[in-house]
């Protein structure tokens, strides 16, 4: 059974947007050896990007920005707390947050015109509105060729060793595929949960039977036939003979599968993380940083919270996010890999102010908390504010295009660059934007 949104779009039909060429798995990008610099020619300030995705949309108001002073269909059940920046206070079910807002950054005033799961989706990973069959906003999403967030950053910087330059975790990210790019830029998909006992990446063992050297001969193999038929690299053979080299280039790895071995992990580890598939996710995230991996997305579903939201929030969704956003800063920090890892954590979309007859909160992009920690942010702020109902911002709103915009540039992508589809049409790296003021340090 695949898992439908409240608008009756299966995750099936959502993985169609903005998901040309990627074939889950076994899609690892060329390799390249690049430094990030600047369009000015200073040294980037990211090397990798840990990119958190509540799918679904969190409740900004019940999270970052609380108004306990609106009527009670508004402000909710629960009540602000501080944190231990003077004068900033966020949801009493953050208590870990709390303790460590010094180390990053609320950016209350996101906001965008997208309402719709699949679409605004496809929008935040890739900067670009989607389509619809019908040239109306409805039927099912159209094929996009607009690549993801973590293909530009493959095309543009490639790997760091042998760990995939782009992966995404525990499933495929919708929408984040690498568009017209070709699947040297598609993501390394996991499609198997760390939270569970029995994790295993089971692309990166020998299948029965077959060795180390038994495994080089089948590769000699493959690469003579390829030569006889002399397939270009972008029909189906030449694909798959790239998909092929980036799987034996893993499997013969032992660095590449020690970062993906969380089982190394202390048990005291992996519960400061917490036993969940968001904290198990950020944890594994963390070891492919150390490994090398430049951009990381970690799908983490079931925030689309229409009915019955408060206990679900209180009970699992607030504790998961609060327990691994907290453990991956902090452990980033104490590893000395957090000023050159960029962590962001939101959804395509906020909540409804108001809360609905089945007691919970529908859709509404207009206001939506980001939260920033490492990688050149300045911590310990609060950016922008909404209106005593977190209806609308009250202060310049920021939209995709700058979020986008800024990951680029912490990471020294030159954003000006245009590319072009095999049918010629020219597209930017980010459709406009601009950095955030007063963000970056």
């Amino acid at each position: 059974m695949h898992k439908k949104y409240c608008d009756r779009v299966s995750r099936r039909d959502a993985l169609r947007v903005g998901s040309v060429g990627m074939i889950s798995g076994l899609t690892l990008p060329r390799l390249l050896e690049l430094e990030a610099t600047a369009a000015t020619g200073k040294t980037a300030k990211a090397k990798s990007v840990i990119f958190l995705f509540l799918e679904g949309g969190p409740s900004t108001i019940d999270m970052w920005d609380l108004k306990p002073e609106g009527p009670a269909e508004i402000r909710g059940p629960y009540n602000p707390i501080s944190t231990n920046v003077p004068g900033t206070f966020i949801g009493e079910h953050m208590p870990l947050c709390a303790q460590m807002a010094d180390k990053y950054t609320i950016l209350r005033s996101h906001s965008h015109k997208d309402n719709g799961h699949s679409t605004g989706y496809h929008y935040m990973m890739t900067g670009y509105r989607a389509s619809f069959a019908d040239g109306q906003g409805g039927g099912a999403p159209v094929n996009h060729l607009f690549p993801s967030l973590g293909s530009i950053v493959s095309r543009e910087l490639g790997p760091r060793g042998n760990i995939p330059c782009y992966i995404n975790l525990p499933d495929p990210m919708e929408a984040g595929g690498p568009g017209f790019y070709g699947p040297e830029h598609a993501p390394f998909v996991l499609e198997t949960d760390p939270a569970q006992p029995d994790f295993e990446v089971r692309d990166l063992r020998f299948a029965p039977g077959v060795d180390g050297t038994r495994l080089d001969n089948r590769r000699k193999i493959l690469g003579q036939i390829d030569k006889l038929a002399a397939t270009p690299p972008t029909t189906r053979p030449g694909v798959m003979s790239t998909y092929y080299e980036k799987a034996y280039q893993m499997i013969t790895a032992p660095d590449a599968r020690k970062a993906f071995d969380i089982a190394a992990e202390s048990d005291k580890v992996r519960e400061r993380y917490g036993y969940t598939s968001l904290g198990q996710c950020a944890l594994l995230a963390r070891r492919l940083v150390e490994a090398g991996s430049r951009f990381i997305g970690i799908d983490n579903g079931s925030w689309d919270t229409h009915f019955s939201q408060f206990p679900s929030l209180k009970e699992d969704l607030m504790p998961s996010a609060d327990k691994a956003f907290s453990a991956l800063v902090t452990d980033l920090e104490e590893r000395g890999l957090l000023d050159s890892t960029l962590v962001i954590m939101m959804g395509e979309m906020g909540r409804t102010p108001q809360i609905n007859n089945r007691a919970g909160r529908d859709h509404w992009s207009m206001t939506q908390s980001v939260i920033w920690a490492g990688g050149g942010v300045k911590p310990g702020q609060t950016i922008g504010a909404t209106d005593n109902r977190c209806m609308y911002p009250t202060t310049e709103p920021y939209g995709v295009e700058d979020v986008l915009v800024t990951i680029f540039r912490q990471m020294g992508i030159d954003t000006s660059k245009t590319y072009y589809t095999p049918l010629g049409r020219p597209v930017p790296i980010v459709n406009g934007g601009r950095v955030i003021p007063g963000l970056m340090a």
